[in-house]
């Protein structure tokens, strides 16, 4: 390649080995670990391998480039732990999802989102007097400054939800000046409270305000999924209830989508959080991250692909092309990046979904009906069987999102919505860490290599 420095194209010989387990004092992870060679253009260097409580071992090289003068490369930080976290552990080879070492299934199931999030910010189950306490504390949080409501109609009407989740997010910061400092434990914690409280209501707004319908304020003998369809679908003109069927979906659809690791919005939250950005700020590019369609977008696109399909005599068609190596099209909501399995999530929420299109029926909505013959389909399909290419979270919550009346461009802001307890968990969890450091990715640089300046007129 023209311009890459030399050095580049010399050939390094690079031989790692694993050595017996020894005893290491003073370090946050693992008290036994392990030790690898790297044998480098001759030289050795010892490297640290830490045994986590669960997944594969981490080989430590903080230290390498100091010793070696060498970086390691990883576009995509597939293969690197950037951090230490005891928060959701997933195994994507046996389709397991864990908080706080709780299955995913378990707390679907017997649980409910704001005791998820209790589990998520503070590590252990809440008692019976915790969890009144934080249900009652977050719901007296659920009400946006009166000023922000202006804050709104700086907005196009047409802009998209999660561009005004974006900008009203992040300029929190501005309206709640006594939970920015980060050094402020009790700041923390009241700035933790706001934003899962007031997340539904500026989701709700948003929503409200793109279809040009009065904002409804939230209420406080509502639970928490309850106040959010409420304030999403009530009008002033008339009352509005909640079906309980319709709030429980709702509420798995938060708890399924609380927290999942180290991706690409959370991995984002936390690279902004090492900088000492407040915590609105740093929600706020979390929200920015998740807007890309690689990420969040994936119960949208699922709908997408629903209505390109349009009616049920077309689904072999679609089915063929699926399988067409050739055909770049794929059916989305079909198999998941992480889950080489099955999506420990898409049960739970197949349950919901079936639930929620019995209460409301499929039979006027030519989407819905597509989606459960596809469904059925796809699972009756060997080929999508062999290949684990089974039904996952988003195919099941973009059901119930559509049937319960929601726009595709509402998707993604409950998405958000959703995961914010996630961010707050992990950034928490980073900003107590005494060994927390500004990130600072490093790259393999390809360009050009030292040249003189040329002026214009002799170019």
């Amino acid at each position: 390649m023209p311009g890459r420095p030399p050095d580049h194209q010399r050939p390094h010989r690079a031989l790692i080995a694993m050595e017996a387990p020894l005893t290491t004092e003073g370090t946050t992870m693992a008290d036994t670990q392990k030790t690898a060679t790297l044998t480098l253009d001759g030289q050795t260097y010892d490297l640290p391998v830490y045994s986590p409580t669960a997944g594969p071992d981490v080989l430590d090289i903080r230290k390498l480039y100091g010793q070696a003068n060498v970086f390691t490369y990883d576009p995509g930080f597939t293969s690197t732990a950037a951090c230490e976290s005891a928060i959701t552990f997933i195994d994507g080879g046996e389709g397991v999802l864990l908080h706080r070492g709780y299955t995913i299934g378990d707390l679907a199931e017997k649980s409910h989102f704001l005791e998820v999030c209790y589990l998520l910010l503070y590590g252990e189950l809440p008692t019976a007097a915790e969890m009144e306490k934080f249900e009652t504390t977050v719901t007296h949080h659920t009400m946006v400054h009166e000023q922000m409501l202006k804050f709104f109609t700086g907005f196009r009407r047409d802009a998209h939800p999660m561009a005004i989740m974006v900008g009203v997010v992040g300029a929190m910061s501005a309206f709640y000046h006594d939970s920015i400092d980060i050094s402020d434990a009790h700041q923390r914690e009241v700035a933790t409270i706001r934003l899962i409280a007031k997340m539904p209501t500026i989701a709700a707004m948003a929503y409200k305000y793109t279809i040009g319908q009065p904002f409804v304020y939230p209420r406080n003998n509502l639970d928490y999924a309850s106040n959010f369809l409420n304030m999403c679908f009530s009008v002033p003109a008339e009352d509005y209830e909640v079906n309980p069927i319709l709030s429980r979906a709702m509420d798995r659809i938060f708890t399924l989508h609380a927290d999942h690791e180290q991706n690409a919005s959370t991995s984002t939250v936390r690279l902004a959080s090492s900088s000492g950005a407040n915590p609105f700020a740093c929600i706020a590019a979390g929200i920015a991250c998740l807007w890309g369609p690689a990420h969040g977008g994936a119960n949208q696109a699922c709908l997408e692909m629903l209505r390109e399909i349009g009616s049920v005599d077309r689904i072999p068609e679609f089915i063929a092309r699926a399988k067409d190596k050739n055909d770049p099209f794929r059916l989305m909501g079909f198999g998941h990046r992480v889950y080489k399995n099955f999506d420990p999530r898409a049960t739970v929420m197949k349950q919901s979904a079936d639930e929620v299109l019995e209460l409301l029926g499929v039979e006027n909505n030519p989407t819905l009906q597509v989606a459960k013959e596809l469904e059925k389909q796809a699972l009756a399909d060997p080929y999508f069987a062999e290949k684990k290419l089974f039904p996952n979270v988003d195919f099941y919550s973009g059901i119930i999102l559509e049937a319960m009346g929601f726009p595709t461009s509402m998707f993604t802001p409950i998405f958000a919505l959703s995961r914010t307890v996630g961010w707050i968990s992990q950034w928490k969890e980073q900003i107590e860490d005494p060994g927390m450091k500004i990130g600072r990715p490093r790259q393999l640089y390809t360009g050009a290599t030292e040249r003189p300046y040329v002026n214009v007129e002799d170019r």
